[in-house]
């Protein structure tokens, strides 16, 4: 019999570091590692869950769950590359044709993703009534001229995330007239209200599936080669995670996934419910805010890789500040680059030839991996100490940035750099600094809970209705993605005025989540 049972293991893939850990149901870190990230992701995400399953030893089987978060996403769009190509179909001409799909977009994004698209007819008004009848012949029309020169179908309608029924009868066309076998994006399923915002997500969803297919049987497949009877789960950008095949539907939702994690990590391990945290990486600080223990959510339009989307992401301020900075000791300030995972080869501290802020931080006294630096230059410690001088002023400002003008938060410190943030930050009502903040990332993977969301529209008289409504689609959503029906509750109501119509309006936007449902697991022979 294991001596520990229903065990989490929480991966984070980071630009410069992979960080893996295991937690127990009482929310224990029991083993932990941090390793340089690899061209080969996928050989990191291997390593990195064998060296946490060689710390548990005979515990390994109490392993019940895996959860990733990846920037494998992020990755394929900012480098422009295994995007599929999307057929785009837009439901709401003719009011909706001056501007076609992915306007805005980089040219050469726009090139690698765009099979082709048309405008159709369809789409709602705000208060339901159509705008058009469905025009389902441009739809058949579009797809007889591309001809199968497509990998996925993308489909937006206006205000469909209040009226989806026309998106939904364009689903069954698609897969009626090219087969089931096409996968097929529905902006009501993706985005917020907003037209070319939710299309450029619903597109960018489309054009990702066939990373999430390589990621998500990546990650099946480490979990079977480690002979793990676990369940397998990513981590979102919200906070909260979603089944492996809820994933591969919506890969474009575990964008941002990494500092939604740092800051869940960071609420665990310092047992704030309210506070700032600041992860500090190898190439980047991200700040963000914790609000009732999850993270503070952005009200604004975030891009991804040059281009605008409306889901919903963390409230994120990154700074170029981080363990792995180059300095330019001649300036006596912070440079643009980082050496990234490969400080342990080009730092001063390290034997290299590079000075970094980790180099700054050692020259102050913080103890980094327990060395000293070599003999250094006067001109060099001082170029050094006022690179570190400026690097905790930008810290300081972007701490009284997100704080919004409330005073009494404490600053939360994780991550591999946390040496670079001062004992005292102005604006702050203290420095926290949590044991195992070095994996808060992993750490917040580990504890993720299912999640869901879905937004309406309504009268301001029928809101209690709409609210209830709401609600009962988020938890269904939150279901669908792995959580447990009898344990999952509405997290997050927030309503909004609309403008510019006829009657009193509201949007109400309604989060759900809970924990991941019973997994039943077999008896150890």
């Amino acid at each position: 019999m294991n001596a520990r049972t229903d065990l989490s293991v929480g991966i984070d893939v980071g630009g410069t570091n992979t960080d893996a850990v295991v937690i127990s149901p009482s929310g224990e870190v029991i083993a932990w590692t941090k390793s340089a990230t690899t061209g080969d992701v996928t050989a990191g995400i291997r390593s990195s869950l064998a060296a946490v399953l060689d710390q548990l030893g005979p515990d390994r089987g109490a392993v019940s769950r895996v959860m990733l978060g990846t920037t494998h996403a992020t990755n394929a769009i900012v480098r422009r590359r295994d995007l599929g190509r999307v057929a785009v179909i837009r439901l709401g001409a003719p009011a909706s044709t001056v501007y076609p799909p992915l306007a805005g977009w980089p040219a050469d994004l726009r090139q690698a993703v765009l099979a082709g698209y048309v405008l159709a007819g369809g789409g709602h008004l705000v208060d339901g009534y159509p705008i058009a009848e469905l025009d389902r012949d441009a739809v058949r029309r579009l797809l007889d001229e591309l001809e199968g020169r497509f990998d996925a179908v993308a489909v937006c309608g206006i205000f469909s995330p209040s009226f989806p029924e026309q998106e939904l009868e364009v689903e069954a066309l698609v897969q009626d007239h090219v087969g089931v076998d096409v996968p097929i994006s529905l902006s009501s399923e993706i985005g917020a209200l907003g037209l070319l915002e939710r299309e450029n997500a619903t597109v960018l969803n489309a054009a990702l599936y066939a990373v999430a297919r390589d990621i998500t049987s990546a990650l099946t497949t480490v979990v079977v080669e480690h002979g793990l009877d676990a369940a397998t789960f990513f981590a979102q950008n919200d906070g909260t995670f979603m089944a492996v095949e809820y994933a591969a539907r919506y890969p474009v939702l575990t964008i941002g996934s990494g500092p939604a994690n740092s800051i869940r990590g960071a609420a665990a391990l310092s047992g704030a419910d309210d506070a700032i945290v600041i992860d500090v990486g190898g190439t980047t600080s991200d700040l963000g805010v914790l609000v009732g223990r999850f993270p503070r959510e952005s009200t604004l339009p975030r891009e991804v890789g040059g281009v605008r989307t409306n889901f919903r992401m963390p409230d994120i301020l990154s700074l170029g500040v981080g363990g792995g900075t180059i300095v330019d000791v001649a300036a006596g300030t912070p440079g643009t680059d980082s050496v990234g995972y490969r400080i342990a080869e080009e730092a001063l501290l390290f034997g290299g030839s590079t000075p970094t802020l980790t180099d700054a931080a050692a020259t102050a006294g913080a103890v980094v991996a327990g060395r000293e630096l070599p003999p250094l230059d006067r001109s060099v410690r001082k170029g050094l100490a006022e690179a570190l001088a400026v690097a905790h002023d930008r810290i300081e400002s972007a701490v009284e940035r997100m704080s919004l003008g409330r005073t009494g938060l404490p600053l939360v410190v994780v991550g591999g750099g946390e040496f670079l943030v001062p004992d005292r930050v102005l604006g702050a009502s203290e420095v926290v600094r949590p044991e195992r903040g070095a994996v808060a990332n992993a750490v917040g993977a580990a504890i993720a809970l299912a999640g869901g969301r879905a937004d309406r529209l309504c009268a301001v008289a029928d809101r209690v209705a709409a609210i209830e409504e709401a609600s009962k689609a988020a938890i269904d959503k939150a279901v669908q993605a792995g959580a447990d029906p009898a344990r999952v509750e509405v997290i997050d109501v927030l309503e909004t005025p609309v403008t510019y119509v006829t009657q009193p309006t509201l949007k109400v936007a309604v989060k759900a989540a809970g924990p991941v449902a019973h997994i039943g697991r077999k008896e150890p022979t």
